[in-house]
């Protein structure tokens, strides 16, 4: 058996909104943007040299959806972005104002620090040891 996860849903308040942050802020490909319908589109970014997953931006359509949106997992870091080069991608990060939530420390595992996306969603910040 062979399986893996291809797609993580994440749901976003405004479809551009999310494209541009997601691109120009943290250096994703926008691999797809498909319209699907007159309020649904179909949009995928990955981090540059990823390997199979990435996140699909879901558009919030019902009050619920809008109610997680930034919070879809009751304020736990959601996902785990990792890097080759902790120093240079964080310095750039910051140069692109992004904020950080926790600042770096070493753990047994890598060099780690937690930011948040424009929604406040919580990431950890990985280059593994």
């Amino acid at each position: 058996m062979n399986q893996h996860i291809a797609h993580i849903a994440l749901v976003v308040a405004n479809y551009d909104d999310a494209i541009k942050f997601y691109t120009e802020k943290l250096n994703f490909t926008l691999l797809e943007d498909t319209k699907l319908s007159e309020t649904k589109r179909w949009v995928m970014v990955a981090p540059p040299g990823n390997g199979q997953c990435c996140l699909l931006l879901a558009q919030a359509a019902t009050e619920e959806q809008k109610s997680r949106v930034g919070n879809q997992t009751g304020g736990r870091v959601f996902l785990f972005l990792y890097t080759d080069d902790f120093w240079r991608d964080y310095n750039a990060m910051l140069a692109k104002q992004i904020n950080f939530v926790r600042p770096p420390e070493e753990q047994p595992y890598g060099t780690v620090a937690v930011f948040e996306d424009l929604y406040g969603n919580l990431w950890d910040f990985i280059q593994p040891k």
